[in-house]
């Protein structure tokens, strides 16, 4: 069977540029809403559709969903995240050594083939701890 061909997209390039110039960790909504003064026609099912096919083809990644709404990550290197549990924010989390040795470890104890893992903490920032502080 003959594999698709991609063609070029100006939309799915404005979501690609959009999330990648930004450390939010955003949601298809925050996505439409970047792009959409450029493309007055974008609809959201659009930018779900474009993040859907990124995702797949490796371009991007899910990071999480939190309060219903997948998040996204233009960076698809091996790093980890850390959540706030109350405000939301995603932020990358660069204090553990991606060097392939969890993956090793893990693959120690189990008979099938660790292809890669995510990492993510959770946890309160500190924004949302000095507002309880207050």
């Amino acid at each position: 069977m003959q594999e698709k061909i991609r063609r070029f997209s100006r939309k799915r390039e404005a979501i690609r540029n959009a999330l990648a110039m930004t450390k939010t960790h955003p949601d298809a909504e925050w996505l439409y809403c970047a792009v959409k003064p450029q493309f007055p026609d974008l609809s959201l099912a659009t930018v779900y559709r474009n993040l859907c096919e990124m995702k797949k083809n490796g371009e991007i990644q899910s990071v999480a969903v939190f309060g219903g709404r997948e998040r996204f990550d233009a960076v698809t290197e091996n790093h980890s995240h850390f959540i706030c549990d109350k405000c939301g924010k995603i932020d990358d989390f660069d204090a553990v050594n991606h060097d392939g040795s969890i993956d090793k470890l893990a693959q120690e104890d189990f008979d099938g083939k660790i292809v890669y893992h995510t990492l993510v903490f959770h946890g309160v920032c500190p924004d949302c701890l000095s507002k309880t502080a207050d």
